[in-house]
């Protein structure tokens, strides 16, 4: 067993690293196979986009396919460093949302920290991206996914990404071949310098830093635009036209989603943006607690989101 010793650094139940540069993920390694969803019929399977970086993603085909579906990609969380696309918690939440949703999904699996340090996690997002956009030769994405009608999603972590993949649209459009209808985060991880509403007086506020700077060694700091919003001079160029952002009340980043609204709107994106709160509830507990009323009342949200422009 490891001596205390040994340990170079640990960030609470994450991920332990040892002064001889070892490292141990604490959680968040578990996973399981794709395959058919008995309860709803929803096949998945795992595809690779790059052998030379092994990145990969889990695709997710409902059962209800007589036409093209909206195309859902999501970015899992997990503070840059834990969880995959093949966890647990996301397999079983994905299946759900393309069963309720009927849409089809591309869950990237980006690689993470600390073996592959941000912006790794960004590059790999916009090249699953553009793997979909680029005539993906994977007949399910071909005979099934609607490239006209595409939404980013993520939560945590994974709705950081779907920001700034969003804004990567919105520069790149022209040479982008997708249509990006909406972006859908789920407990974004922003943060900044300065504090704002409760995070002052909250326990996880050392955490949250401490994560970031461990996941980005190389960052210019908290106000680093990769991770507060209100200092990325892109912000605007978001390219969609509409957002759904979904706050808990109990959750440490929930004035961060309220405040990415504010961002926006005087930064003059023009799209329609609504944020929702959870009551009573904690980051990610949809993942955890997805039988819970609130959780289905907030796939239903993002099936709505998603749905609207097919009514």
């Amino acid at each position: 067993m490891d001596s205390s010793d040994n340990i170079a650094k640990e960030i609470s139940g994450l991920i332990r690293v040892y002064k001889d540069g070892r490292f141990e993920k604490l959680r968040g390694t578990d996973v399981v196979p794709a395959g058919i969803d008995l309860s709803s019929g929803v096949q998945s399977k795992d595809v690779v986009i790059s052998p030379e970086t092994n990145l990969s993603a889990r695709l997710y085909l409902p059962n209800t396919t007589t036409k093209k579906l909206p195309l859902l990609i999501y970015f899992h969380g997990g503070g840059f460093v834990i969880e995959t696309a093949s966890s647990p918690v996301y397999h079983n939440f994905l299946n759900l949302v393309a069963s309720e949703s009927n849409v089809v999904i591309v869950s990237v699996d980006y690689r993470t920290a600390p073996e592959y340090p941000l912006p790794t996690c960004f590059d790999d997002s916009w090249e699953a991206i553009t793997w979909v956009a680029g005539n993906s030769p994977d007949p399910w994405l071909n005979d099934y996914a609607d490239l006209e009608n595409v939404f980013f999603a993520g939560d945590s972590a994974g709705a950081n990404i779907a920001h700034h993949m969003a804004i990567r649209v919105g520069l790149e459009k022209s040479r982008v071949g997708i249509n990006l209808h909406g972006t859908i985060l789920l407990h974004p991880y922003f943060w900044g310098e300065d504090r704002i509403g409760s995070e002052g007086e909250h326990p996880w506020k050392s955490f949250v830093e401490e994560l970031w700077i461990f996941a980005h060694p190389e960052t210019s700091g908290l106000d680093d635009p990769l991770i507060n919003p209100d200092k990325d001079p892109k912000v605007s160029d978001l390219g969609c036209s509409r957002a759904l952002v979904c706050v808990a009340e109990k959750d440490i980043l929930k004035d961060r989603g309220w405040y990415y609204k504010e961002i926006l709107v005087k930064n003059g994106w023009r799209g329609n943006i609504e944020v929702i709160e959870d009551k009573g509830e904690d980051h990610v507990f949809f993942l955890f607690y997805p039988s819970s009323d609130n959780a289905g009342i907030l796939r239903k949200r993002i099936c709505t989101f998603i749905n609207h422009m097919n009514k």
